[in-house]
């Protein structure tokens, strides 16, 4: 039986945003969800969404899931690993091949704009991906979407606590809300195209570390200071003081993203978002203005190893 749309990650911040579009702009019958997790089955099948049980290490359970659809939304494994991310998207990748996928999805990330010579560790996995859907003949399209406006606290290490960020750069960043890019994604599956092809999804404008510390003392009535150090002391001064208790080896990391963004890899825009969303994005300054009227301590989840 055909299934026009699969979503994986369909549990996930992005994916399950992608999901909720899809229940609200096209029948039932067109789209099922899917997860490594059994136990998800009836909580979607509660919701009259249809489910698949995927598993990337298991190549049988991608070729089941897989049979008969169309567009399958390809999420990046959650796994810091990069030999074991390998494995499993030549698993996914392959089983989407033998299961003849007609349009695989994948989202990847924006660094380096629709160059593919990015540096940052972050990006090397998708460049990876890419180059492995390159070579499998599969029918792909990569959705590099902008760093999410949702997580500036992670790229900024700032914690409602922090009295003075240290970053080893400033630079500009397209930051872009994640239930616009969600959004955008499932306009982009529906409407189809861009065979092959690496698109980018962004918002329109940038925003510096800068500004962002000072839209944070404006909104919050906070004096957080901003303060660039060289590479080793961002390092150990973040990895030494680290509220989320994040390792030195993420810092370390992070340099890479650093250099990135300060040569102007984050801050590359592109009109594809508007269009498919029919209207402007949500500038940077604005969602993180949202986010902190809302709640000034505002917190983001990937900002804390320590919390299970």
């Amino acid at each position: 039986m055909t299934l026009k749309y699969l979503i994986m990650g369909a549990t996930g911040g992005l994916g399950s945003q992608v999901l909720s579009f899809l229940v609200a702009n096209v029948p039932s019958t067109e789209y099922a969800a899917a997860s490594s997790k059994e136990e998800n089955r009836s909580k979607f099948e509660a919701q009259g969404i249809a489910f698949r049980k995927v598993n990337y290490d298991e190549p049988e359970s991608m070729e089941i899931a897989f049979e008969g659809v169309e567009n399958l939304l390809f999420v990046s494994t959650n796994t810091f690993d990069v030999e074991k991310r390998r494995k499993q998207h030549q698993n996914f990748i392959d089983a989407a091949k033998r299961s003849h996928v007609g349009h695989v999805w994948y989202t990847s990330l924006a660094f380096g704009g629709l160059r593919s010579d990015s540096k940052a560790d972050v990006q090397q996995a998708h460049l990876m991906t890419e180059e492995m859907m390159r070579l499998s003949g599969i029918n792909f399209t990569s959705i590099r979407e902008g760093l999410y406006a949702d997580a500036f606290p992670v790229f900024l290490g700032w914690y409602p606590s922090t009295s003075t960020i240290y970053l080893p750069s400033d630079g500009p960043l397209a930051l872009t809300l994640r239930d616009e890019l969600a959004e955008a994604t499932a306009r982009l599956m529906i409407r189809g195209g861009f065979d092959r092809q690496i698109v980018l999804l962004t918002a329109k404008e940038t925003v510096t570390f800068t500004e962002v510390v000072n839209l944070i003392n404006e909104i919050t009535n906070r004096k957080v200071h901003f303060q660039i150090v060289p590479p080793d002391e961002f390092v150990r001064l973040n990895a030494n003081n680290d509220e989320g208790g994040k390792p030195e080896g993420f810092f370390r990391k992070l340099l890479t993203w650093h250099d990135a963004i300060a040569q102007g890899e984050a801050g590359v825009t592109d009109p594809l978002m508007a269009d498919l969303l029919g209207r402007d994005p949500t500038s940077p300054r604005e969602a993180i203005t949202k986010f902190l009227m809302e709640d000034r301590d505002y917190e983001w989840h990937q900002n804390y190893a320590n919390r299970a």
